[in-house]
């Protein structure tokens, strides 16, 4: 049986524009090329979830435009119920600009629109759906008022909660004892521990620092270098797939979206990383948010493949 899933978040239009190399402050980059894709880190996420086996469910608030009618229209394709998503006839729906370098680096800008009226009234009909699920998966590019109430709805029922704190915001502490699972990337943990984080060490010491905040266990993405787990006293970094990246937008959300089925289905942690390892390394090999998240099959493969040639390396 599939996990249930539970996404709360942002969706978002992207506009990316693939160039030579990022602009700096007053230049203008010439020979790009341009195209559009549906993004959001929670329509991302939602996705990439769905996409790695998940029963998800997405609550998300779009405006009453065309870019709203198009993401409606994707996540109906993807298999997504978005009985609970609103849609704002007051505000555009949220859009996105994203520079991509010629090694897969970006830079993003974002206009929220309808993601920043999305309240914590706009919860009421879709609480029992997040009560009920396997996993509820949030992240901070809606209002923390909202992010914190689903939260507490979540763990008033013992649903595990997983946070994605990007961009990177201070949660309030009595909300962050409820949190099972915080997967903040490098720059992320830095900033909400405190610790610069520049070698495993002060990645141990950095995710002690987020355990004393009440988070049972700590899931930092390193990007090329994987992720590095920290929880019930053991510190680990688990190695990312050595592939050649197109496009790094979306990475972190293809992680966890593939992070929260892999939890929700009863792997251990560690199994779990190295299968969200895997989507993401994916996900980098393409252009565009949501369409670089890989579906499961591939990521299984893909799984198979490289442990064939680690253990063809090892004879």
């Amino acid at each position: 049986m599939k996990p249930k899933i539970v996404v709360v978040g942002s969706s978002n239009t992207d506009m990316i524009m693939k160039l030579p190399r990022l602009p700096k402050r007053g230049e203008t980059v010439i020979d790009g090329s341009f195209a559009m894709a549906a993004g959001g880190k929670g329509a991302n996420q939602a996705v990439a979830a769905a996409r790695a086996g998940g029963d998800v469910t997405l609550l998300t608030k779009v405006g009453s435009d065309q870019f709203g009618s198009l993401a409606l229209e994707g996540f109906r394709k993807e298999g997504i119920n978005i009985d609970y998503v609103g849609i704002d006839s007051s505000s555009p729906s949220g859009v996105a600009v994203i520079f991509v370098d010629g090694h897969g680096e970006n830079s993003i800008g974002v206009a929220s629109g309808a993601n920043g009226e999305f309240q914590p009234s706009d919860l009421s009909e879709g609480l029992d759906r997040i009560s009920s699920a396997d996993i509820l998966l949030v992240q901070l590019e809606i209002p923390l008022p909202t992010v914190e109430a689903a939260i507490r709805c979540a763990a008033q029922t013992g649903v595990r909660v997983i946070v994605n704190p990007a961009p990177a915001r201070k949660l309030d502490a009595e909300v962050l004892r409820l949190v099972s699972v915080i997967t903040p990337n490098q720059a992320e943990a830095e900033i909400l521990s405190g610790v610069p984080l520049v070698d495993d060490k002060s990645l141990e010491r950095g995710a002690k620092a987020l355990h004393a905040m009440g988070v049972r266990t700590v899931v930092i993405t390193l990007g090329e270098r994987g992720a590095f787990l920290a929880g019930a006293g053991n510190f680990e970094r688990i190695p990312a797939f050595d592939v050649e990246p197109v496009d790094t937008t979306a990475a972190g959300d293809v992680f966890n979206g593939a992070l929260a089925v892999s939890i929700g289905e009863g792997r251990s942690l560690l199994d779990a990383i190295r299968f969200a390892n895997a989507a993401s390394a994916l996900s980098v090999q393409k252009l565009g948010a949501q369409p670089s998240a890989p579906r499961r099959r591939e990521i299984l493969d893909f799984m198979k493949s490289r442990t064939r040639e680690e253990k063809n390396l090892s004879i």
